[in-house]
């Protein structure tokens, strides 16, 4: 059985795109699962991992106002994330993960408060997410969850490209 991270590496590399990652409560982890695929190489750029505020703010772009209003914790800086590592790398397609992996509640919100974002050609989407587990499952659950809403986004966009090319 082919796992997500493949299929998604397949489907980049099949429209000749790029993906790029921006980690905040997955630490790395979204990709080390990846770059455990082989040959994707061919089609990921890289990663930051900005677990501090001021990373997020300085490095991705996040722009402060949304830090303030929404907080780091929110759908709006998964998006600015998203957003900010696209146009750092150039990748074509990018994911954003940040939210609560514990032990604690983070601004408020409960353990397992995750959003992940996703932007590409004239999209940016985000899915926000309630798990549950101890942290490492959180992170793990978040991969996942980040990987299978950037393999909706492809498919959509490719679906819209054939059919505009009809």
């Amino acid at each position: 059985m082919t796992s997500l991270a493949t299929r998604v590496f397949l489907a980049l590399r099949a429209a000749g795109e790029t993906l790029a990652t921006a980690e905040s409560l997955t630490g790395g982890h979204l990709a080390a699962v990846v770059t455990d695929v082989p040959g994707v190489s061919d089609t990921y750029l890289g990663g930051v991992v900005s677990y501090a505020t001021e990373l997020k703010v300085s490095l991705l772009g996040v722009p402060a106002d949304v830090v303030e209003k929404y907080g780091v914790v929110s759908a709006e800086c998964a998006a600015a994330m998203a957003t900010g590592v696209r146009g750092l790398t150039g990748a074509s397609w990018t994911l954003a993960t940040t939210g609560v992996a514990g032990p604690t509640e983070q601004e408020g919100k409960p353990v397992g408060t995750v959003f992940v974002g996703v932007a590409g050609p004239g999209y940016v989407d985000t899915v926000e997410l309630s798990l549950d587990g101890d942290r490492p499952s959180i992170q793990s659950q978040t991969c996942e969850q980040a990987l299978a809403a950037l393999e909706r986004a492809l498919d959509d966009h490719m679906r819209r490209e054939s059919q505009r090319l009809r």
